[in-house]
């Protein structure tokens, strides 16, 4: 159950929702998106046949294995949270990498490389449980219809 707090309800996917939380929602998924593909994903992509001969093999499943999943997760869903496509979905993958980069492939590199995965981890956690926004891919598609539920749970805002 939900409390009415003046325009503000408690809870996440709430219709009374402030518009402020959505322009910094869109900033947030914009922002992250941007420096996970540009950053990291991008790079992995195009250096892919040579990324693949070194890169780690955290969870045994061979190192291409290991490094398509990383791209998957840095460069596709990045892009599709930057448009906030599929956005809760999308934040898996990315989620899953940044524990495993943080406390399997960097846990002997110090705090440097694990902090950063961590804060990569923790912002992607809050766009999971908060969703995309109004600004949104998500919002355009699955608005269809009074009180329908979203992919993964939640109510549309009207």
């Amino acid at each position: 159950m939900t409390r009415r707090f003046g325009r503000i309800r408690t809870g996440i996917d709430s219709e009374y929702q402030d518009p402020k939380a959505d322009t910094c929602l869109l900033i947030l998924r914009v922002g992250v998106a941007a420096f996970m593909l540009f950053g990291h994903g991008a790079d992995k992509l195009v250096n892919f046949g040579e990324k693949a001969l070194q890169f780690p093999d955290p969870l045994g499943l061979g190192a291409t294995a290991s490094l398509a999943l990383v791209v998957l997760a840095e460069f596709f869903c990045s892009l599709a949270i930057g448009f906030g496509f599929l956005t809760r979905l999308a934040t898996v993958p990315p989620i899953i990498t940044m524990l495993v980069a943080a406390f399997i492939v960097h846990a002997d590199d110090g705090w440097a490389s694990q902090e950063r995965a961590l804060l990569f981890f923790f912002i992607y956690l809050t766009i999971l449980i908060a969703g995309p926004g109004r600004f949104s891919i998500d919002r355009m598609i699955f608005r269809k219809g009074n009180g329908s539920k979203t992919p993964l749970g939640g109510f549309k805002r009207n």
